[in-house]
């Protein structure tokens, strides 16, 4: 059962830890993946500061879940994830923005591997 957590966890955590460290590393390079062009001043700033910590929280966040089996370190995982999924859909809705179909689909999938392994992983003890 141990193993199966793991595995639940080991890609978003893994994407999670590649595109926060991306962000620090190369932000230039990463920005347009996420449709957008790298800011500049406050504004570049913000866009870095606020993405690369959105996925190493998440990422950091699983890994210490892992570790000491306190599956509440999960909580905050599962709600960056649905809370993004459920920012990008208002988005679309109020904001007359594009809707993100691959990016929503990533969040739930994400969203559902974590979920799954916040149940299997036992007491919030």
């Amino acid at each position: 059962m141990r193993y199966l957590n793991h595995g639940l966890l080991l890609l978003p955590t893994l994407i999670c830890l590649v595109m926060g460290f991306r962000w620090i590393i190369e932000p230039a390079a990463v920005a347009p993946e996420f449709g957008f062009d790298l800011g500049s001043g406050l504004g570049r700033s913000s866009q870095i500061a606020d993405l690369a910590s959105f996925f190493l929280t998440a990422a950091l966040c699983s890994i210490f879940a892992l570790i000491t089996k306190n599956r509440l370190f999960l909580v905050p995982v599962l709600m960056l994830f649905s809370i993004a999924a459920g920012g990008r859909t208002l988005a679309w809705l109020v904001h007359d923005a594009s809707f993100a179909s691959q990016q929503i689909a990533i969040e739930i999938i994400f969203t559902v591997l974590v979920a799954i392994a916040f149940r299997r992983l036992g007491s919030a003890a």
